[in-house]
C-alpha cells in the first residue's frame, strides 16, 4: 500500500490537494506546519480500537473525493465516518478481522474569504471548529473504529446544494445537538457537495448583513441548489417592518433576486416546526411566517418544501411523549458537564436531524428534481407519519464535551 510520499520539508511550504495515506502505519500529530495528522491526541493502534479518531489534511477551499478503506487486520471493526463538523457520511459499517471495504464520499471545506475586501463574518463559535478552516477533517467513530488508509483527491460534483439557514440547519459542533443539514451528505453519492453556509441564531436579515449570501452569490455556479429555511429567529424581531410579510418577505425576495440571474435553482423550506402540544396534538408556534414563504415560493414560482408540515406530521405520529426522542430532551448527567436537566422543544438531537433530513429528501423527490438521482443506494424511502424506531438509531457520540444550548429558539 503505497505510503504518504510527501515529506515534512515539502509540506511546510506546500498546499496539497492529494494525500493517500496509509492509517496502518504510525501517523504524526497535526500540525499546520507539517499539515496533515491526528487531531485531539488520537493515536493509531494495533490492537482493537475503541476510542474515535481524529485525523486532518490542510487542503485548498474545495470539494474533495474522499476515499476511506474501512477495516483492519488484526481485528473486527465497527466504524461510522463523519466529516468536518460531524457532518454524517458512512453510517454503521462492520468489518470481520482481516476484511477490508473501501467507501467513497464528498467532503467540502470552506473558509470565510470571499475576496481581498470580504470575508463571511463568524461567531465566535465558528472561529474554533472545523467547518470553516483549512483543513479536512474526518471522524472515525463507533464501537471499535478501524480504517486502513484515506485517500483524497479533487472533486468535481456534478451537482452542488448550498444551505441557507439557522440553528435547525447549521453543522452543528457538539453534542447533543444536531441539524438535519449536517445529516444531508450521508444520502448522496460523491456527485453531490453539500456546502452548509447556515449558522445558530441567524435571521434571513443577519445571514445577509454576515456576507453569507455574498459567499455563494461569488462561488455559485449555474445550477447549483440554494435551499433556504428561515424562520425561527425572524419571528422574534419587534423593529420597524418587522413581521411575516415585509421585512422577512421582502429579505427573501432579495435571495431570490440575487442568485436566479446568477442560474441558482432555488428551494424555499418552511421553518421546522417546534414540539408544542396541546389536547394530545402538535400545535403551530410559527404565526404567519409559514404562509408567507408558501405566498412567496408560489408569487416568484419557487419550488417549495414543507417542513412544517412535515414536521409536524412527524410529531403526531410520534405522539406527545415519543417526540421527545427527537429533540434535545436529556434528564441531568446525560452529558459530562451537564447540570441542569435538558428540556428543548426547538433542535434536533442526532436521531430527529437524520429523520428531518429524510424529509427534505422526500421534498426533492416530490419536486422531481435531478439530486433524487444521486441518492445513494442506501435511501429506503420515508413518511413521516411511519417514523424510524430511535432505539435502533446508532450515532455513538462525538467527544465534544456538552455544549450549551445553540442560539436562537
Amino acid at each position: 500500500m503505497k505510503e504518504l510520499l510527501l515529506t515534512t520539508a515539502l509540506l511546510s511550504s506546500l498546499v496539497t490537494s492529494h494525500y493517500d495515506i496509509d492509517m496502518t502505519r504510525p501517523q504524526p500529530s497535526y500540525t499546520d506546519s507539517l499539515g496533515y495528522g491526528y487531531e485531539r491526541g488520537t493515536v493509531a493502534l494495533s490492537k482493537k480500537q475503541t476510542a474515535p479518531m481524529f485525523f486532518s489534511m490542510k487542503v485548498p477551499e474545495g470539494d474533495y473525493k474522499v476515499t476511506v478503506t474501512l477495516g483492519s487486520k488484526q481485528y473486527a471493526g465497527v466504524t461510522s465516518v463523519r466529516s468536518e463538523t460531524r457532518r454524517m457520511v458512512v453510517d454503521r459499517i462492520a468489518t470481520r478481522k482481516g476484511e477490508l471495504r473501501d467507501v467513497t464520499f464528498n467532503v467540502n471545506v470552506h473558509t470565510p474569504y470571499i475576496d481581498d475586501k470580504k470575508s463571511v463574518g463568524l461567531h465566535n463559535r465558528e472561529k474554533t471548529d472545523w467547518g470553516w478552516d483549512d483543513r479536512l477533517t474526518l471522524e472515525f467513530n463507533g464501537d471499535a473504529p478501524a480504517v486502513s488508509r484515506i485517500r483524497v483527491e479533487p472533486n468535481t460534483p456534478a451537482c452542488k446544494i448550498w444551505l441557507c439557514g439557522n440553528s435547525t440547519v447549521t453543522d452543528q459542533d457538539g453534542e447533543p445537538y444536531a441539524s438535519w443539514g449536517q445529516m444531508l451528505p450521508f444520502w448522496f453519492t460523491e456527485q453531490v457537495s453539500v456546502e452548509n453556509i447556515a449558522m445558530s441564531g441567524l435571521r434571513t436579515t443577519s445571514f445577509i448583513q454576515q456576507n453569507r449570501l455574498e459567499k455563494i452569490k461569488k462561488e455559485l455556479r449555474k445550477g447549483d441548489y440554494v435551499l433556504i429555511e428561515f424562520g425561527h429567529n425572524d419571528e422574534k424581531d419587534r423593529h420597524s417592518g418587522s413581521g411575516a410579510w415585509y421585512n422577512f418577505t421582502t429579505n427573501l425576495k432579495t435571495f431570490i433576486d440575487d442568485l436566479r440571474p446568477l442560474g441558482a435553482r432555488i428551494i424555499l423550506l418552511t421553518p421546522t416546526e417546534r414540539r408544542n402540544f396541546q389536547d394530545g396534538k402538535a400545535q403551530p408556534t410559527h404565526g404567519d411566517y409559514p404562509a408567507a414563504i408558501r405566498t412567496v415560493a408560489e408569487r416568484e414560482q419557487i419550488p417549495l418544501i414543507d417542513l412544517t408540515e412535515a414536521t409536524t406530521t412527524l410529531f403526531n405520529a410520534m405522539g406527545e411523549e415519543g417526540s421527545k426522542h427527537l429533540l434535545v430532551h436529556y434528564p441531568m448527567g446525560s452529558f459530562p458537564g451537564q447540570q441542569t436537566e435538558l428540556k428543548d422543544n426547538t433542535h434536533a438531537n442526532a436521531f430527529g436531524a437524520f429523520e428531518i433530513s429524510k424529509l427534505v429528501i422526500e421534498g426533492m423527490k416530490q419536486l422531481n428534481i435531478d439530486l433524487i438521482g444521486y441518492l445513494r443506494n442506501e435511501w429506503p424511502g420515508f413518511s413521516p407519519s411511519k417514523p424510524d424506531d430511535w432505539q435502533q438509531f446508532y450515532w455513538p457520540l462525538t467527544p465534544s464535551g456538552y455544549t450549551e444550548k445553540p442560539a436562537g429558539n
